[in-house]
């Protein structure tokens, strides 16, 4: 009689100086990482359990000791607790001085300016997207409210005050200073083609009703002063800097260990996602 003998495939044991890091704990590791695919999750899960091995193996090799520390209500376990203290122990880096925060303000003015500030009119016919025939009607009145503001634009606030199904219709449909992010995306597309004093020639649809819109004014983003962003220019510099130096670090420890079962991509600390 002839024996069939089935071929299975298992993943490989992951070691790091021969400490092996089982696959249950990579499965549990692998809800922290939201990668495109459950390959790319699980060896982004794998490379975060390396570096932490890394990590604590050479903490325990320097006989470091150190105590948790609490922060908002949230408390180091001992293991995080031992990865910082070691990465206090041997990651320096330098302060970011003048010259080089006044290089980075420089470089990049678009970081540093007040957003753009937009002072829109609506007159708002209110309906649901699910409720065609009522949407219909909506666009049908914005549409005759739009030609009653064209040929008398300075009707907008009293029709607003009249019609507008907007709480804002007590304000002559005024809905304030807005930014960008802070309205639907076809209201802030329509109010982004306008000029100061210009009603938008065609009723603006969103989930919310038809907007017969006029943008009232637009006040440009300033440059901030470097004095003013200059303590949050040494922060991003700095943490920056500390990033790229534990990530030296490790690439460094996982160069002199023994890795077994994966390869090392380029290091990371899991304390610096």
């Amino acid at each position: 009689m002839r024996s069939v003998l089935t071929r299975t495939t298992t993943t490989p044991s992951v070691a790091v100086n021969g400490a092996i890091i089982a696959n249950a704990a990579i499965a549990r590791e692998v809800q922290n990482h939201v990668e495109a695919t459950p390959k790319q999750a699980w060896q982004e899960a794998t490379r975060a359990l390396v570096v932490r091995e890394l990590l604590l193996q050479r903490a325990r090799a320097l006989d470091l000791v150190a105590e948790p520390r609490s922060e908002a209500g949230l408390r180091e376990t001992e293991e995080e607790a031992l990865i910082r203290a070691l990465l206090e122990t041997e990651v320096h880096t330098p302060t970011a001085g003048e010259a080089e925060c006044r290089r980075y303000y420089d470089a990049n003015p678009q970081k540093f300016r007040t957003p753009e500030l937009f002072e829109p009119q609506h007159i708002l016919f209110k309906a649901s997207r699910d409720d065609a025939a009522g949407y219909a009607a909506a666009l049908e009145r914005a549409e005759a409210a739009l030609s009653e503001v064209q040929a008398a634009p300075e009707r907008f606030d009293a029709l607003a005050r009249a019609v507008s199904d907007c709480p804002s219709a007590g304000e002559g449909g005024r809905l304030g200073q807005v930014v960008r992010g802070e309205t639907t995306a076809e209201f802030e597309a329509a109010l982004l083609a306008l000029q100061p004093g210009r009603t938008c020639p065609n009723p603006v649809q969103t989930r919310y009703g038809v907007h017969v819109l006029r943008l009232e004014r637009k006040v440009p983003g300033q440059r901030l002063p470097f004095e003013m962003v200059r303590d949050r220019i040494v922060i991003y510099l700095e943490e920056n800097a500390w990033r790229r130096a534990v990530a030296q670090y490790v690439s460094l420890l996982a160069g002199q260990a023994d890795i077994t079962g994966f390869a090392m991509p380029g290091a990371a600390s899991p304390l610096v996602q």
